[in-house]
C-alpha cells in the first residue's frame, strides 16, 4: 500500500469566534477540534503528519507537544489554502503515496469516511479526489461544477455566477493527493480572485487541463464536514458529538436518563447496567464500573469509579478511586489523590483531600478529611476536621481500623489515632491516641446552679 501523508490546516485566526484562544483550540465534546480531527486521522495509519500553524502558532504547538511525531508548518501570512498546503512540503519532500488535506475546525468527520476517501483515490489511479456533500443551504461554501457527469472545476462563492450559486453541491476543503505531481501544480495556483488568495480548488481546474484524473466521494451525511467558525456553530457540533456519544453508550447497555443532558468525554468508559441521570458531567479518562447509578448534577473527572457505586446528587469527584459498593454524597467533594475504600460511605457536604477512607468505613456527615490514612470500619463523626496545614507544611494524619471519632472533633496532625480507640466528642486532639484509648481535649464543664434565674432579674 502506498504510503499516506496526512496535513491539517490550523493556521487561521477565527475572527468571528471573538476569542483570545485560537479557533482550533475551542473545545467541543470533550476535545479541542483540532484533537477530534487527528484522532479521525489517525485511522490511516499516516506516516508523516504535518499541522500547518499561524496565527497564535506557538500556543498551538505547545497544545499539541503530547502528541509524538507531528510536524509543524508555519503560514505567515495567510494567503489562502493552496498557500497553506504549499508550507508543508518541506516535511513532504523526497516521499511519495498520497497526502490527505484536512481543516481543523471540521471535528464531526469519521474514520470511516476518510478510508473511504483514500482507498477510492488509490484505487482509481487519481491525482486529486474531493470530498463533496449535498446540502439545503449552500451559501458561503465552493460548489462543484461537472462536466457528463465528471467534476470540471470549483468555484468559491464569492466568485461564483447567480447559475452556480444555485447549484447545492459543495466542496467540503478536504482533499486526497497523489505527492508527486502536488507541489509542482500548487505553484502555477494564481490570485486572481475576489479575496486576493490562493484558491486551494483551483488545482482541479489545473489538474483537468494536464490531462489528470480528478475524482470525487460524496458524503451521505453533511453533517460531518461542519466547520466551526463562530460560538454558535461551536456549540452545534458540541450536541451532535454529545449525541452520538451517548447513542454508543446506550447501545452499549448504560441507561442514560435524558440523553440531551449528559455529557460523556469520548475517552470515558462506562460498564452496562450503569444509569446516569441529567445534568451529569463525565469527562477525561473516568472509568466507571457496571450497575452504579450516577445521580443529577454530578461531575466526575479521570476517576475511576468500581461496580455498584452509587454517586448521590451534587456531587465532584477529581482524580480519585471509588471502591465497589461505596457510597456517595449528596454534595460530597472527592479532591485528587483520594481513594474511598469497598462500601464505604462518604456523605453530605464531606470534603476528601488525597486521603485513603478503608473499607466499611464512614463519614456521613460535614467533614473534611485531609492527607489522612483511614483504616477500615471506622467512624467519622459530624463536624470533623483534620487540621493537615500548619501554614507552611502539609501533615499527614493516620486513624486505625475500627476506631471511632465523636462528632466536632480536630485532629491536628501529625497525629495518629490507634485501632479501636475513641476519640471524645468536641476534642482538639494534638497527641496520638493509643489503641483501645479514649482520647478527651476539651475544657471542664462547670454548672452553676440558679444562674439563669439570677440573671434574668438583673
Amino acid at each position: 500500500m502506498p504510503d499516506t501523508h496526512v496535513v491539517v490546516l490550523a493556521a487561521g485566526k477565527g475572527t468571528r469566534m471573538k476569542s483570545a484562544e485560537p479557533k482550533v483550540l475551542h473545545h467541543a465534546g470533550g476535545l479541542a477540534l483540532i484533537e477530534h480531527v487527528l484522532r479521525a486521522a489517525d485511522s490511516l495509519q499516516p506516516s508523516t503528519v504535518v499541522v500547518v500553524v499561524g496565527h497564535m502558532a506557538e500556543r498551538v504547538e505547545d497544545s499539541l507537544r503530547k502528541r509524538l511525531g507531528l510536524r509543524f508548518a508555519l503560514q505567515q501570512p495567510q494567503l489562502g489554502t493552496g498557500h497553506a498546503l504549499l508550507q508543508a512540503k518541506p516535511h513532504l519532500a523526497g516521499r511519495s503515496g498520497t497526502v490527505v488535506l484536512l481543516s481543523g475546525d471540521v471535528p464531526l468527520l469519521r474514520p470511516a469516511t476518510l478510508q473511504a476517501l483514500v482507498r477510492t483515490h488509490e484505487s482509481r489511479g487519481a491525482a486529486a479526489t474531493v470530498l463533496t456533500a449535498r446540502v439545503d443551504r449552500p451559501d458561503g461554501y465552493g460548489r462543484i461544477l461537472r462536466e457528463d457527469g465528471r467534476i470540471a472545476s470549483i468555484v468559491e462563492h464569492k466568485d461564483a455566477t447567480a447559475a452556480e450559486r444555485a447549484i447545492d453541491e459543495i466542496n467540503s476543503g478536504i482533499y486526497a493527493f497523489a505527492l508527486e505531481p502536488l507541489f509542482d501544480a500548487l505553484a502555477s495556483i494564481g490570485a486572481a480572485n475576489a479575496q486576493g488568495e490562493y484558491y486551494l480548488p483551483d488545482l482541479v481546474r489545473i489538474y483537468r487541463e494536464r490531462g489528470l484524473a480528478v475524482e470525487t466521494v460524496s458524503l451521505e451525511d453533511p453533517r460531518e464536514i461542519l466547520g466551526v467558525n463562530s460560538r454558535r456553530e461551536l456549540a452545534d457540533v458540541t450536541t451532535i458529538l454529545n449525541a452520538t456519544r451517548n447513542e454508543e453508550l446506550m447501545a452499549a447497555g448504560v441507561s442514560i436518563v435524558d440523553p440531551a443532558c449528559a455529557w460523556i468525554d469520548p475517552d470515558v468508559v462506562v460498564g452496562p447496567d450503569t444509569v446516569i441521570h441529567q445534568n451529569v458531567y463525565l469527562e477525561g479518562r473516568t472509568r466507571i464500573g457496571a450497575g452504579c447509578e450516577i445521580h443529577a448534577c454530578v461531575r466526575i473527572v479521570d476517576s475511576t469509579i468500581d461496580d455498584g457505586v452509587i454517586v448521590q446528587n451534587f456531587c465532584v469527584i477529581t482524580e480519585s478511586h471509588i471502591a465497589a459498593g461505596a457510597r456517595i454524597g449528596p454534595f460530597a467533594h472527592i479532591r485528587p489523590q483520594s481513594d474511598v475504600g469497598e462500601g464505604a460511605h462518604v456523605g453530605n457536604f464531606t470534603e476528601l483531600k488525597k486521603t485513603t477512607l478503608g473499607k466499611g468505613s464512614k463519614a456521613n456527615h460535614l467533614s473534611y478529611l485531609g492527607d489522612a490514612t483511614i483504616g477500615e470500619n471506622v467512624n467519622i463523626g459530624a463536624g470533623t476536621i483534620t487540621c493537615n496545614y500548619d501554614g507552611t507544611h502539609k501533615h499527614p494524619t493516620v486513624i486505625e481500623d475500627g476506631a471511632f471519632i465523636g462528632s466536632d472533633s480536630q485532629l491536628v496532625a501529625p497525629v495518629r489515632v490507634g485501632k479501636g480507640a475513641y476519640v471524645a466528642a468536641g476534642s482538639s486532639i494534638v497527641e496520638d491516641v493509643p489503641a483501645g484509648a479514649l482520647g478527651i481535649a476539651r475544657g471542664k464543664q462547670v454548672n452553676k446552679d440558679g444562674w439563669v434565674e439570677k440573671n434574668r432579674k438583673k
